[in-house]
């Protein structure tokens, strides 16, 4: 694959420099002297900023042009992407929206879905969050126990909780995952539903971080009535759709690596800068590894790009790209440590709000015991794992959990 830019490529490249360059001044301040310090005031910023940079054909830039996207490819998307860390002003505010639940709706939602919920989105008018995990079902999502019950004249109720939901504390709007028929298997009662989030009977409480922070929620639902049309992909057609929201996210997390400042190059001039420390042989060996990790994690992003030139849906082995990003990243925040001092944690320094963060990414996307089970079987063609509960209706399943306790 030839990495170098081509022609059409370096003009866009550009162009979008160009762009940055006339507009950084608009960007929120989020660091340094000056910063934003005030959530309310950050998110209000970044939601304004999101919507200029949609204007300029920065977000969504591979989103068909009918709904506000560019209609270009994935290689423009990272380009764009690589200007404006190089720029050093945010991205998008919604990574979530943008990068998977958009995508989602694009592939499985109806028309009246895509014209009303994908424009907001992208500009940062509704910013969405991901209604996935719950607390007996994170690693094993085809366990969700939040029920949907149809109703008369085509509405359904909701009853249940999620977690570990980032950002929704202030999204309009989530993509949410529940059982609707309780007598299949469990991966064939699924289905996937719009959820306002303002909705009567949700309940949004935050969970505080090691940071201090509360980016993660769990999220309850109490008699939560919902119009069919906020059906997305089809009655019990949940688990196709939200495998394609999966599939994105990894996709996104594996991808991202360097925008979220997990760079081999920026950890190796930290060391750097601590006199005496790139000559110790212990901290050269432990940087010489999680750099070629960080590096193979580039490469695979490569390859993921030209299936996505393609025209293809991320693949399973996205998942294997995630969990060495996180890795190698977390190794890095521990060598930074190591070597810095108790300074890299400090609140305000380079590195604590990454150090602090890493443990929550390990579980996005899938936990990396997962992850490896996919990886091994649907790329490795391995053995799958023995599983007593595969073709078994799930409510015959939640009867022999409760026997047992």
């Amino acid at each position: 694959m030839d990495l170098e830019d081509t022609a059409e490529q370096a003009a866009y490249r550009q162009r979008v420099r160009s762009w940055l360059a006339q507009h950084a001044s608009e960007a929120p301040v989020l660091r340094g002297e000056g910063a934003l310090t005030d959530e309310a005031e950050v998110v209000r910023a970044r939601r304004a900023w999101q919507g200029r940079l949609a204007e300029g054909g920065l977000a969504g830039v591979t989103w068909p042009k009918e709904y506000g996207g560019q209609g270009l490819g994935p290689v423009e998307q990272v380009i764009a992407n690589q200007e404006i860390a190089a720029a050093g002003v945010p991205g998008v505010l919604d990574a979530i929206g943008v990068g998977m639940l958009g995508p989602t709706i694009i592939a499985h939602g109806t028309e009246q879905q895509k014209s009303r919920y994908l424009g907001p989105m992208l500009h940062g008018d509704e910013v969405w969050c991901q209604l996935f995990s719950e607390p007996a079902a994170g690693s094993d999502l085809a366990a969700v126990q939040t029920r949907a019950q149809q109703i008369d004249r085509g509405r359904w109720v909701l009853n249940g909780q999620k977690v570990w939901t980032t950002n929704a504390q202030f999204a309009s709007f989530g993509l949410l995952l529940a059982r609707t028929d309780p007598d299949v298997a469990k991966h064939k009662g699924l289905t996937m539903f719009i959820l306002p989030m303002e909705a009567e009977g949700v309940t949004v409480r935050g969970l505080r971080q090691i940071s201090g922070e509360a980016e993660f929620n769990e999220v309850f639902l109490d008699e939560v009535a919902l119009d069919g049309e906020l059906i997305v992909g089809g009655v019990g057609n949940g688990w196709a759709t939200a495998l394609t929201t999966l599939m994105f996210e990894r996709a996104t997390i594996g991808l991202g690596g360097e925008g979220l400042g997990y760079s081999a190059t920026r950890f190796a001039a930290a060391v750097a800068s601590v006199q005496g420390a790139g000559a110790d042989p212990t901290v050269r060996q432990r940087l010489g590894v999680l750099c070629a990790e960080l590096t193979a994690v580039r490469f695979m992003g490569y390859r993921t790009l030209t299936a996505l030139q393609r025209g293809q849906i991320p693949g399973p082995e996205a998942g294997l790209a995630k969990v060495t990003l996180v890795n190698a990243a977390t190794e890095a925040g521990e060598l930074i440590a190591d070597v810095i001092g108790p300074e890299a944690l400090q609140r305000g320094s380079d590195w604590h709000h990454m150090i602090c963060f890493l443990p929550g990414l390990r579980s996005a996307g899938g936990t990396e015991e997962i992850l490896r089970n996919t990886v091994g079987e649907r790329v490795l063609g391995l053995p799958p794992e023995p599983r007593l509960d595969k073709g078994m209706p799930f409510s015959e399943l939640r009867q022999r959990e409760g026997a047992r306790a």
